[in-house]
């Protein structure tokens, strides 16, 4: 039987490389390996250009092309002849292929370097198998979902109005429906970081570890505003290994480390997106090879893009609360104190000496403490929060919503005396178990 595009799927995850043959006028073959081979639908592939200088000039003079295309799963070959049609310069198929590269390129230290000049598309005209003469064991096909498990995903997201249910029902929804164990949620980006805010199946959370917009899989995701997925991480440096090994001193360096698995596979984030703008990332990683198929692609990308729009609609519901009646809880003479240090020049905080939070976040904590300390104030509404000068919030997308749920997890995370309790749409409560000491610091 003939096989077709559709039965070559896992000779597209780029866990072997492909090859590329063509002639030139003089009869001169040229072998090329490839970066990336994409399945455009069921007649067409389209392969990267970065390098090409003597395939484009051969295709010019000759367009038609064999490609040797290796099944990553168990060493199956297959001959493709291809005849090609035109070179794409823009627009979304060469923008996703752009993402790939860029990422799979930052990772082996060349960014920058194999930048793509096009992406050449194809026409298939045939496609004969070679079976392996010493079939190598198969690995085992990916858990695809399927459409009730989309479905019971982002009807579990849907059913949330709040940030901090949000990014639960999506990770808890993902992993009951998806089948991934090793999930998280980074929110942003603010500035050019995006920071992560849940997370399930690691160590440790990893609660407020930060990834620059354009760093590793999960930065490039964000700044190209495409999923980008790499299928064997044996073939890549590991993105982030130097620093998740070092055992970063978070109270010394006043940085979270992103969590990860030491031995993973695979990786996906899907840019979380809605009317164009960017509210995260949803990650996912696998010890297996090719975990994340076609068919989990397209579903991540559906819940990443519903869990986009309950975070933006969470984020102005916010705005909507009044202020409620304020609570005076003083704690007694006799309650155990806890001394809070602010540094300023980052507005870092630490708390018995254990380091919390820094930048806006660290703000608003000790803007509540204050007023704590000032008034007896222990309530407080995102609206009071907006306008206060002090804080200095962005008068555009204040991320304010993503901003407590942050601050509200790593003190829970941390085991530390003062906590934030959600009262309400809006408002959020100071909760004491002791006596704050409060010193400012340069």
């Amino acid at each position: 039987m003939t096989p077709n595009l559709a039965d070559l799927a896992a000779c597209f995850e780029g866990v072997i490389p492909s090859i590329v043959a063509t002639v030139s006028d003089d009869g001169t073959p040229n072998v090329s390996y490839l970066s990336h081979v994409v399945m455009v639908d069921e007649n067409h592939l389209a392969l990267s250009n970065q390098f090409f200088t003597k395939t484009a000039a051969n295709l010019r003079a000759n367009p038609v092309a064999t490609l040797l295309l290796v099944d990553g799963r168990d060493g199956r070959q297959f001959r493709v002849g291809v005849r090609f049609v035109r070179a794409v310069e823009g627009g979304p198929l060469f923008e996703r292929v752009a993402a790939q590269l860029a990422a799979s390129s930052a990772q082996v230290g060349m960014a920058g370097v194999m930048r793509l000049r096009s992406v050449d598309l194809f026409r298939v005209e045939d496609i004969v198998a070679y079976p392996s003469p010493s079939r190598a064991p198969s690995t085992p096909l990916a858990r695809e979902p399927d459409l009730d498990g989309v479905a019971g995903a982002i009807e579990a997201i849907s059913a949330q109005s709040e940030l901090t249910a949000v990014v639960d029902a999506t990770l808890t929804a993902t992993e009951a429906h998806f089948g991934f164990g090793s999930i998280m949620i980074l929110l942003g980006p603010i500035g050019d970081v995006l920071t992560t805010v849940g997370s399930l199946g690691y160590a440790r959370s990893g609660i407020g570890s930060e990834v620059a917009v354009g760093d590793g899989v999960i930065g490039m995701a964000a700044a190209r505003r495409q999923t980008v997925k790499v299928s064997d991480m044996s073939r890549v440096r590991r993105y982030g290994a130097a620093v998740r090994a070092s055992g970063m001193d978070e109270d010394r360096l006043r940085t979270i480390a992103l969590p990860g698995l030491p031995d993973a596979m695979s990786q996906i984030a899907v840019p979380m997106l809605v009317q164009g703008g960017m509210q995260g990332v949803l990650f996912a990683e696998s010890r297996e090879r090719m975990a994340f198929g076609a068919k989990a692609e397209v579903g991540l990308s559906i819940v990443a893009r519903h869990a986009a729009l309950a975070v933006a609609l969470a984020e102005a519901l916010s705005r909507e609360a009044t202020p409620a009646d304020p609570a005076t809880t003083i704690a007694e003479p006799a309650a155990p104190i806890f001394h809070v240090d602010h540094h300023a020049f980052d507005d870092s905080v630490f708390i018995d000496g254990s380091y919390v939070i820094k930048g806006v976040a660290g703000r608003l904590l000790v803007h509540m403490l204050e007023a704590y300390l000032r008034e007896g104030r222990t309530d407080f509404t995102n609206r009071e929060i907006r306008l206060s000068r002090e804080l200095r919030l962005p008068e555009f997308k204040d991320n304010l919503e993503t901003r407590l749920l942050l601050l509200q997890r790593r003190l829970d995370e941390r085991s530390l005396p003062v906590r934030l309790s959600r009262q309400g749409r809006g408002q959020i409560r100071l909760v004491l178990y002791g006596a704050p000491a409060l010193r400012n610091r340069p």
